[in-house]
């Protein structure tokens, strides 16, 4: 059950997006969106986001392994931990929008982005998705030569591809919510009279911000672990605070 624990909520993170402003289609208002209306979207983020940690403890746990027993310990505590200042991150946007409707902080940010009001929720958000999402540089669970590959050493197959399809998948997701809070979501010039162009524009700040994910897998070295924890628990926290 693990792989599927792992892989399915990504998909579900992806319901309360909001691509683009509704479309009028034969004269019927068209949402471009699955549920991007529900009042309560970025919770439902936060909750959604910390299933996948269950996954990972069971992986490891299943797999009757030590190895695979302290990677999946390992990185659940690395999760819980940057979840934390992920969740401060939210609280920016979600207070300048006065709403947890994904939707309403898309419009509230018609005028100016959020990432230029909140630039330090920006940079929260990002390293602490990194963190989340388990990326270099802080890829610990797959720190080879301490855990051989951690919480997913005995997985094979299709088991296997479950896990890294949850990873690269949640990449994807970070990037949409990431640019829904903080970048104007599918706002952009026009949109209002082409409502087309929303998605458009909304792919071209996901793709930007995966091009950034991986610029610095390629170019930091890894934490070392209670580096990483350290870093998690006395600077990013406090920063969020702030």
């Amino acid at each position: 059950l693990a792989p599927v624990i792992t892989v399915v909520p990504v998909f579900l993170l992806m319901a309360v997006i909001p691509f683009g402003p509704d479309l009028t289609i034969l004269g019927r208002r068209v949402s471009q969106g699955l549920a991007a209306e529900v009042n309560v979207g970025a919770l439902y983020i936060l909750a959604i986001a910390s299933i996948a940690v269950y996954g990972i403890v069971i992986a490891g746990w299943a797999s009757n392994s030590k190895y695979a027993l302290l990677g999946g310990i390992r990185s659940s505590a690395q999760m819980i931990s940057y979840e934390l200042a992920l969740g401060l991150a939210f609280i920016g946007p979600i207070l300048l929008a006065d709403s947890l409707n994904m939707a309403e902080i898309v419009r509230a940010q018609r005028g100016i982005w959020f990432v230029f009001l909140q630039p330090i929720g920006f940079f929260i958000f990002l390293i602490g998705s990194m963190a989340e999402l388990k990326r270099a540089p802080f890829d610990m669970p797959e720190a080879e030569q301490e855990l051989t590959a951690g919480y997913h050493t005995e997985y094979s197959g299709m088991k296997f591809a479950l896990f890294f399809m949850a990873e690269y998948g949640k990449m994807i997701a970070v990037s949409f919510i990431a640019a829904t809070l903080f970048l104007g979501g599918y706002w952009g010039p026009f949109v209002d009279r082409l409502p087309i162009l929303g998605p458009l524009y909304l792919i071209a700040k996901v793709l930007v911000l995966l091009f950034l994910m991986i610029w610095l897998r390629a170019t930091l070295p890894r934490l070392r672990y209670d580096r990483l924890m350290a870093f998690g628990w006395k600077v990013l926290l406090p920063l969020g605070l702030l």
